[in-house]
């Protein structure tokens, strides 16, 4: 079978500072590169070399190297061709823009060896020097995978980074970058590209300047998000240590928070009030340590590490980057990706990251990270140690409202092609949306439903269909249909061993439902409803304090040695776990004992000790918002956690009647009817 090396000669060289540099002497008997290339090529197998040239150095060419190849080959059987690439040999509807005078690129050179190509072929610069293995590597892929029906299967021969940069100056070098299958995916152009002083990598990839004025990034905050002040102080605050301390570190900050509640918008506004590149890196569910540190080339398939090819993405080496769900970050036998993130964030380590792909450190120091993350109960203690942590809690009800006036509408508006006066929300709809139809820390839910609501209307505009009445609070069902939520009052009654507790999850406050009921038995206890470990420490302890207090609740000494007392949380396929629901499971066997009601109106959250004390508990900003938003009218909480009310917005706490309990004789007094 004939395969062809075509080598392409007809560059002028404009950076070479004269003569034809192709033809320079670089070995020490006068050898050019091409020489090594063609030799090379050979000895792996190929069996046609077609030069391409410009006919003004036709002759300087032969002389140089042509007529000596040709005798060389004319010996091996090699086959010798050329092609003359002329400036003004175009595809059809190409035309030669005025002015121009230098050679084409490789499309127009290779295309002018259409007269003597016919046979699989393979495309070499004649100033670069490829050693031996690319030639062996490249024929065995021509020869092995080259059929007429597979004409458009193609290879590339890649280069470690490291092995290709000069001592003598800047190299420009397109990365390249595999998919899955091992196909080429793109090709990254860089630029500048040098080892410098301290052994990384650097290149001129700009380097972006930060924003710092204060009024105006304050505006920009301002504009974007609707609230937030603690955190736009925060932010403003690291503003203003840049510019007293230009030098300094930037910190790494961690936005904690149930989903939807903004914390990547507000990254994306960090970055625009800095006036930074941003890039977003996804990190849930990541298990695999080369997702970081790259692929070594060995790996078909293998890709750069997220980091470097973020920064790709971005274009500067001091982006914003986005580490998204952070918390979610796994390990498994492919290597531990926390142990890699801590080089990478580390101000000590990350001015030599090491990238397996690109086989060389790159400085990662100047680039601002910024993470979300649902719950820190999952991030490895040394990577959260790295971390600035800022919490955003869920939003009120008046808060969800404006930022549905100010963003959400507007939105949604124009995705879905309506104009003002197509739809218009009054706050009368808007919190009977919020109120009856979502039931969340954030507001991606809501988003969602005023995009339905925005496509029911256009599909009624679209059809003039006048059966549907226009849209407003007392027509939202004939959007929506039912009301999904009730408040809790009304969904449940006052009964007899059913309690409504508060909790924390990582999607924000949660009412828990908490149930208990007595049958005939020996004093068993059973709980289900997936408690973890220390739930169910909870519940023996509220169910031994309970025990030690039946003359007080008016039981016989021994009433549980003939009974059996079932606690179940529903939602069993949730793991649930904590210490703040001591109280509730102690009102719950109380309410079941003695046969009173708990109030429906009612939710409590605290921890209990043997002797019956209420301890503080956290997670309060979160448990009122969720209490409040169920319709919750009273709420228990330990008296210690009444400085936490702070934090709670004036608005919510006005809703609520909070009692503040220093036991579970207090707790008893105010749950239990009559």
């Amino acid at each position: 079978m004939k395969t062809t090396l075509v080598i392409m000669a007809a560059g002028i060289g404009s950076r070479f500072g004269g003569g034809i540099k192709q033809l320079a002497p670089v070995g020490l008997n006068g050898e050019i590169i091409m020489d090594y290339s063609i030799h090379d090529a050979i000895e792996a197998g190929f069996n046609k070399i077609v030069f391409i040239i410009r006919k003004d150095i036709k002759d300087a060419f032969k002389e140089a190297i042509g007529d000596r190849i040709e005798k060389i080959c004319k010996d091996l059987d090699v086959e010798i061709a050329y092609a003359y690439q002329e400036l003004n040999e175009l595809p059809e509807g190409v035309e030669l823009p005025a002015g121009r005078t230098k050679p084409w690129g490789t499309g127009q050179a290779v295309l002018a060896c259409k007269e003597v190509l016919h046979e699989p072929f393979a495309v070499i610069n004649a100033d670069d020097y490829y050693g031996k293995e690319a030639f062996v590597k490249i024929h065995e892929f021509l020869v092995e995978n080259y059929t007429p029906e597979k004409s458009k299967e193609l290879c590339m021969a890649g280069f470690i980074l490291g092995n290709t940069l000069s001592d003598n100056g800047t190299v420009t070098r397109g990365i390249c970058v595999e998919d899955e299958a091992g196909y080429l995916h793109r090709v990254i152009e860089t630029k500048g590209i040098i080892r410098n002083n301290q052994g990384t990598i650097d290149c001129d990839t700009e380097e972006s300047k930060d924003l710092l004025d204060l009024k105006k990034a304050a505006k920009l905050l301002d504009e974007d998000h609707y609230g937030l002040a603690k955190i736009k102080e925060r932010i403003l605050e690291y503003l203003a240590v840049r510019i007293l301390a230009p030098e300094a570190k930037a910190p790494i900050i961690c936005f904690v928070g149930p989903p939807g509640v903004g914390k990547t918008s507000f990254a994306r506004s960090i970055a625009r009030a800095l006036d930074k590149k941003f890039a977003r890196i996804s990190l849930g569910g990541i298990h695999d340590e080369a997702e970081i540190r790259g692929h070594r080339r060995t790996y078909i398939g293998s890709m750069p590490g997220r980091f470097i090819e973020a920064i790709a993405h971005a274009k500067t080496k001091n982006p914003l980057l986005l580490l998204d769900e952070i918390d979610k970050v796994g390990s498994d036998f492919r290597g531990d990706p926390a142990s890699a993130l801590l080089e990478a964030l580390d101000p000590e380590q990350n001015k030599a990251f090491h990238d397996n792909y690109i086989d060389i450190p790159f400085d990662l120091s100047k680039v601002f990270f910024v993470a979300t993350a649902n719950t820190v109960s999952t991030i490895p203690a040394a990577l959260l140690d790295r971390m600035e942590l800022i919490e955003l809690s869920g939003y009120t009800e008046e808060e969800k409202v404006q930022i549905a006036k100010k963003y959400l509408i507007p939105r949604q508006r124009e995705r879905n092609g309506l104009k003002t006066a197509d739809l218009h929300f009054t706050d009368a709809l808007l919190r009977k949306i919020i109120r009856s139809y979502t039931r969340e820390a954030g507001v991606r839910e809501l988003e969602r439903t005023i995009g339905a609501l925005c496509r029911k209307v256009g599909k009624k505009i679209v059809l003039a269909d006048k059966t549907i009445p226009p849209l407003s609070a007392r027509t939202l069902e004939e959007y929506l249909g039912p009301v999904k939520f009730l408040p809790l009052a009304e969904e449940h009654e006052s009964q007899v061993g059913r309690v409504n507790g508060l909790a924390w999850t990582a999607a924000g406050g949660e009412v828990l439902d908490t149930e208990a009921i007595t049958i005939k038995g020996k004093g068993n206890l059973i709980l289900t409803g997936q408690l973890g470990d220390v739930m169910k420490e909870s519940a023996e302890t509220a169910y031994t304090y309970i025990r030690s207090r039946a003359k007080e609740l008016g039981l016989v000494e021994n009433f549980y040695e003939t009974l059996d007392t079932h606690i179940h949380l529903p939602e069993g396929a949730v793991p649930k776990d904590g210490p703040s629901a001591g109280i509730t499971m102690a009102t719950a066997m109380a309410s079941a004992y003695t046969g009173r009601k708990v109030r429906g109106d009612t939710a409590m959250t605290g921890e209990i000790t043997l002797t019956g004390e209420v301890l503080p508990i956290g997670g309060v900003k979160e448990k009122v918002l969720a209490a409040s938003q169920f319709g919750i009218r009273q709420i228990l909480l330990p008296e210690k956690n009444k400085r936490d009310m702070e934090e709670i917005p004036q608005s919510v706490r006005k809703k609520l009647e909070f009692i503040y309990v220093k036991n579970v004789d207090d707790v008893l007094a105010h749950a239990l009817m009559k």
